[in-house]
């Protein structure tokens, strides 16, 4: 009751779709489990799902009205909140879980549920009943132009700002569907549906984009399209060296990544403007650029060919400034700071016994002083030259003054 196989559908202007059921359309990117599960039950409902949307409120009660026999009221109410869970109305409108008989019965205070089998007694009245219940609630029909184009805008905006794959966006297109009350397509079509505009996003990214670095230097593209060969004499491509960050911790290493980083920078492809793409969009094609070989990449059409390259050095060139700087803060760690560190700390260890005689000395010194300090007289008074007789036999007065610099030398600051 609910899809649209075979048919003429016009989901927005401009795509249309004929006859699809003589169209062999791939379902490769969906699963078997999201096949079997489109447009019917996927088990049993959980019992959050069976609140939201087989509970019965005021306006279903109303609907159901004073049906004759509890075998329509519970087939009436099963094809309501089946259309609102699984977006469409099905074939056989008893072919439900029992749980949701039995809880549909219990609300409407049917004692034997088992009266719906006799609902399909008579096949007009399901279909009669599935055309009441979807003017009173207001479904909507897949193949309504104005219908076609919510959904168009809505599948082509999502295709163009997110960076997803077909599986994604097909189960964002049937969340919208079902959210808006639009009975769900055959699986087909929306499949198609998805492809299509996918590829259309695609090609328009493409295009803005190969315009875009046409704009900046028309000498651009044919450049990126070089990187791809390999030159005489050579292993690789250029493109291929680029791709390689550097794994050597050495200077030779270091020169390496600079001179990647001033190859890539040269290009000036950061110059481009490309704010008219979404920057997850263009992560996405430089990540596939980054997957594929240099001859699959010289194999690709025009514009997508200019437009990978351009998303992939454009990743590159600031990946590969990163690389650099990396580098050189390694190599600074590991060939410079950390020598000169261990170097320091070697001579630190050889000062250490002219420290400790140093030490002992002004220690010395230091008590000495202080017993003198002791005996001043009783207005303060000190015998400056007793004081120094003191001190010097300790240590001459070139060996005190001596101690003190070593100790201000090799303590730091903070230690004393």
């Amino acid at each position: 009751m609910g899809g649209c196989e075979g048919k003429s559908v016009r989901p927005w202007p401009g795509v249309c779709l004929l006859r699809l059921r003589s169209v062999v359309v791939p379902l490769d990117f969906l699963t078997d489990g999201q096949v079997a599960a489109y447009g019917r039950f996927d088990g049993v409902p959980s019992r959050a799902d069976l609140e939201r949307f087989f509970f019965l409120d005021d306006a279903d009660r109303d609907l159901i009205g004073d049906r004759r026999g509890d075998h329509n009221r519970l087939g009436f109410v099963l094809q309501a909140t089946t259309v609102r869970y699984v977006g469409v109305f099905l074939e056989d409108p008893v072919d439900v879980p029992w749980q949701v008989v039995e809880y549909l019965a219990a609300q409407l205070g049917i004692e034997d549920p088992s009266c719906a089998k006799r609902y399909t007694d008579r096949p007009k009245t399901a279909y009669e009943h599935a055309w009441e219940i979807r003017v009173a609630y207001g479904f909507r029909a897949f193949e309504d132009a104005l219908v076609g184009e919510e959904f168009g805008r809505f599948l082509d905006g999502r295709a163009w700002t997110h960076a997803e794959g077909p599986a994604a966006l097909f189960e964002q297109a049937v969340g919208w569907l079902r959210r808006h009350r639009v009975l769900l397509p055959g699986v087909t079509v929306l499949t198609r549906l998805v492809n299509a505009v996918r590829d259309a996003a695609a090609d328009r990214m493409h295009a803005r984009l190969a315009a875009a670095v046409e704009e900046f230097d028309p000498m651009l593209p044919g450049r990126l399209r070089a990187s791809l060969r390999v030159p005489d004499g050579s292993r690789f491509s250029e493109l291929e060296q680029w791709r390689r960050a550097p794994t050597r911790v050495s200077g030779p290493g270091l020169v390496k990544a600079l001179d990647r980083a001033a190859d890539l920078a040269g290009l000036r492809v950061r110059e481009v403007d490309c704010s008219a793409v979404p920057a997850n969009r263009m992560t996405a094609l430089a990540r596939y650029g980054l997957a594929s070989t240099a001859t699959a990449l010289l194999g690709l059409a025009e514009p997508r060919r200019t437009a990978t390259l351009l998303a992939m050095t454009r990743l590159l060139d600031a990946a590969a400034i990163d690389d650099a700087l990396d580098l050189f803060a390694l190599l600074m760690a590991t060939r410079l700071i950390n020598p000169a560190r261990a170097a320091s700390n070697t001579e630190r260890l050889a000062s250490l016994p002219r420290l400790e005689r140093a030490s002992r000395t002004l220690a010395l010194a230091h008590r000495a002083l202080l017993a003198a300090l002791d005996g001043a007289d009783a207005e303060g008074r000190l015998d400056v030259g007793g004081v120094w007789a003191a001190l010097e036999k300790i240590a001459p007065r070139a060996q005190l003054v001596a101690a003190a610099a070593l100790v201000e030398e090799l303590v730091p600051e903070a230690d004393r």
